[in-house]
């Protein structure tokens, strides 16, 4: 199995695609914490990665918190020993206009989505640096590159995690530690499901593979890049959007 006895925290993980990727991670042998503010999902969640016969536990936290952040790192070394693997796939929406968009719809996506990875980045860096080895994955996204309307909170914040991404594969590179990060593109995730049927074809229609994205679509490239399979790939952004991007 590709991650056998690899320990992963997956942050957001009790639903969409951070479910996903923690049932395909459990598959292919990972330990795993599932980290999210949803008690009753991430408990289903645990549930059903346990059902696979894979060692699960889920941990209560809004990574926004470094409280939080710090309690989930500890947490995982108090049950497994080690990180291995950290996917930071909590993310949140708060769309509207530039001209509307009130300062706390901006503070708590930036929250979440930005100052999030880099908490728990920052938490899990010492863990693996101390390894000599680990694999931090970073949800980044196509709006990222090319912006969309009504997203200028969301789109900063995954700009700014390429960034990060960028700069965390030079600076921990040298320690062993491998940063990348994944760019969906339109995904059927809760998040589209809030989208007029209108909007949800018309993205259909801008990608050449004329259809959404998957949770598993996205899971699989998680999958890969926390591989030894991927074991020289270091601070790349993986578009996953169906031709969106080019």
């Amino acid at each position: 199995m590709r991650l056998a006895d690899k320990t992963a925290i997956i942050t957001g993980g009790a639903n969409g695609i951070g479910k996903e990727t923690a049932l395909l991670f459990a598959k292919n042998g990972a330990k795993l914490i599932i980290a999210d503010f949803d008690e009753h999902s991430g408990t289903s969640t645990v549930e059903e990665v346990r059902a696979l016969g894979a060692q699960a536990h889920f941990v209560k936290a809004d990574v926004s918190a470094a409280d939080d952040v710090n309690q989930l790192v500890t947490r995982t070394v108090e049950a497994f020993g080690r990180v291995d693997i950290l996917v930071n796939n909590a993310g949140i929406t708060r769309d509207g206009w530039l001209v509307k968009m009130e300062q706390a719809q901006w503070e708590r996506v930036i929250g979440i989505n930005l100052t999030g990875v880099f908490l728990c980045t920052q938490a899990v860096a010492g863990v693996m640096i101390a390894q000599g080895e680990g694999v931090i994955l970073n949800a980044a996204s196509v709006v990222a590159l090319y912006g969309n309307v009504g997203q200028t909170n969301y789109a900063a914040t995954k700009a700014g995690v390429i960034g990060m991404t960028k700069t965390w594969a030079k600076e921990l590179g040298p320690k062993g530690v491998r940063v990348n990060a994944v760019a969906p593109g339109f995904v059927a995730t809760a998040m589209t499901e809030k989208v007029p049927e209108k909007v949800l074809q018309l993205m259909k229609e801008q990608t050449p593979l004329r259809r959404l994205g998957q949770p598993r679509d996205i899971a699989n490239a998680y999958l890969f890049l926390a591989s030894d399979e991927a074991s020289f790939i270091n601070g790349a952004v993986l578009s996953v959007d169906g031709g969106l991007s080019f």
